[in-house]
């Protein structure tokens, strides 16, 4: 049985003394990715959202354009593993043929079999302006997160992405004993939902490496908030995708690595009202 979350007895040793309890933690499971019949990639993740995580990372490896692209997805829960089962149009399938892959993926892998250097730091796509956010928006954002996560706060152990939309809410959140899993559910369930992104911010729990703002510029978001600091790649990579960077995110403030012009004082209506 494939669950998220397993309850799991332990010795505890702590202070010189001893005892014993039980702890949840999360399960992580080999989920394979086929298209048309044929294996393109073995990662390891938790086995909940994954309608979302098949549709997110078919989008974020540019597999598919849409969703509309996936003529069928079936979840086939096998003894040691799951198998997301989808059927793409005939010349979608020939293509994915040439650059089909059979890797296993470790937790949080996020360029598993790839296999030269140009792969690896592909140009990202470049992002649409979007809108402007105030510092109050984005740490409110950030500080929406956590009484979300349904997983973490049992576990203490698994990495979100969220969507934060203009009207002040999260939108989506999904969680994975991977981030890379994490961010690419995320895209699946925004693509899924026909939610625009390019009017939020992405919110992530983890760092920023260069993969997670390739899929970032992937999903259309223009801007993305981390709690930890990203990579300088990372950065460089966000700068040419036009991607706001926002990383080191606390409840006291934040720090902008690119594209700061996105975070605004006030919004111009905001000044207006004032005047």
């Amino acid at each position: 049985m494939h669950v998220a979350v397993q309850a799991i007895d332990r010795g505890i040793w702590r202070n010189g003394l001893a005892s014993e309890g039980t702890r949840f933690i999360p399960e992580e499971t080999p989920l394979a990715l086929t298209y048309n019949g044929g294996t393109y990639a073995v990662m390891m993740g938790t086995p909940q959202n994954l309608e979302d995580f098949a549709v997110g990372f078919s989008l974020d490896e540019g597999i598919i354009k849409s969703v509309d692209d996936i003529k069928s997805l079936d979840i086939v829960r096998l003894d040691d593993g799951i198998e997301l089962r989808m059927w793409l149009a005939p010349d979608d399938a020939a293509r994915i043929s040439e650059r089909r892959r059979h890797v296993a993926g470790p937790t949080g892998c996020g360029i598993c079999g790839i296999e030269s250097i140009a792969e690896a730091v592909r140009p990202a796509a470049v992002v649409p302006q979007g809108q402007t956010f105030t510092p109050e928006e984005i740490m409110a954002a950030m500080q929406a997160i956590a009484p979300l996560q349904s997983i973490n706060l049992q576990t203490r152990a698994v990495h979100a992405a969220a969507f934060w939309s203009p009207a002040g809410n999260i939108v989506a959140l999904r969680e994975d004993v991977g981030r890379h899993n994490a961010l690419d559910k995320l895209a699946g369930a925004l693509a899924r939902s026909r939610t625009e992104p390019r009017g939020g911010m992405v919110l992530l729990t983890s760092r920023v490496s260069v993969e997670m703002v390739q899929k970032a510029a992937a999903i259309g978001a223009p801007v993305m908030v981390a709690v930890s600091a990203p990579s300088a790649l990372a950065v460089r990579t966000a700068e040419a995708a036009g991607i706001t960077l926002i990383a080191i995110a606390r409840q006291d403030g934040f720090e902008v690595f690119s594209h700061g012009d996105r975070v605004v004082a006030r919004h111009a209506t905001e000044v207006a009202d004032v005047a």
